[in-house]
């Protein structure tokens, strides 16, 4: 770090980061590792792309508003962001290597933009960005957790399966009934009439037909179940099905029982279980 201001006046971020070094006694900026910067009162901050081995980054609780200044931090692993004045987080893309970002309390309005500004960070799994005014979408949770697969902790809640699902299932609806039909890897299509004639009694179902004009006039020549029990029933034979074979050894005679003739050998029967 150029530590000369040759007669320009010293920032408060640049006067900063000066006592951190002099607290730490570091004199060459590659072994700076961390800084920590919170509380400050600073609206903006120098370039620390000088120190290139920077891992952890603490500026929480001060002014910022934009994220300018790590252009060459490719190392730097957790960054702590929240409880400033932030509205743009453009600048993030390049820390691939970025594992806890911290970004709540701030002015973040577009949700769609800083996601994508995050889309790159693979090893991401902590990430906050509660209290901003993109956080009030109805849909913001289940978008991020969709576009940011990697984030095993989302404002200080964990991920769960069943939001991981549901949000492919919002966003990507195809996809998602595609996984929900495979079973061990292989894609099985029963028809409904075969399993509803075995499992139950026929009874006249209840059916409407949509206008020529309606939102479903491409599905025109099916017929829309009026029953919410017929309606369930339909939903859970379109579940993948699962089948286990085995044989049954017990009606297989062993290599002494066939010497001594003592049971005949039998065809190998094949025992079959199937279930959803």
């Amino acid at each position: 770090m150029n530590r000369k201001t040759y007669g320009k006046p010293v920032t408060a971020s640049q006067q900063a980061i000066e006592d951190q070094l002099k607290i730490h006694t570091l004199k060459r900026d590659v072994d700076v590792s961390e800084l920590f910067l919170c509380q400050k009162g600073l609206k903006e901050v120098i370039d620390l792309s000088c120190f290139q081995r920077l891992k952890y980054l603490w500026l929480n609780h001060n002014k910022l508003r934009e994220i300018k200044f790590l252009t060459r931090n490719y190392c730097l692993t957790e960054l702590y962001l929240n409880d400033n004045e932030i509205f743009d987080i453009t600048g993030l893309r390049c820390l691939d290597l970025l594992q806890i970002l911290l970004l709540h309390n701030n002015q973040i309005q577009n949700l769609e933009a800083s996601v994508k500004e995050l889309k790159g960070m693979m090893y991401l799994q902590k990430l906050t960005l509660y209290h901003n005014p993109m956080s009030q979408s109805s849909e913001y949770r289940f978008y991020t957790i969709y576009h940011l697969p990697a984030v095993q902790l989302l404002d200080k809640r964990n991920v769960t399966q069943k939001e991981r699902e549901s949000a492919l299932f919002i966003f990507d609806h195809k996809k998602a009934s595609i996984v929900q039909s495979i079973a061990f890897g292989k894609r099985i299509d029963i028809p409904l009439v075969c399993v509803t004639a075995s499992r139950r009694r026929p009874r006249p179902a209840q059916t409407s037909t949509a206008p020529a004009d309606s939102e479903f006039d491409s599905h025109r020549n099916k017929a829309l179940l009026g029953d919410l029990e017929d309606a369930a029933f339909v939903r859970e034979m379109k579940r993948s099905v699962m089948q286990f074979s085995m044989v049954d050894w017990n009606s297989i005679p062993t290599r002494e029982e066939k010497h001594l003739g003592i049971k005949p050998a039998e065809p190998a029967q094949l025992l079959k279980v199937l279930f959803r």
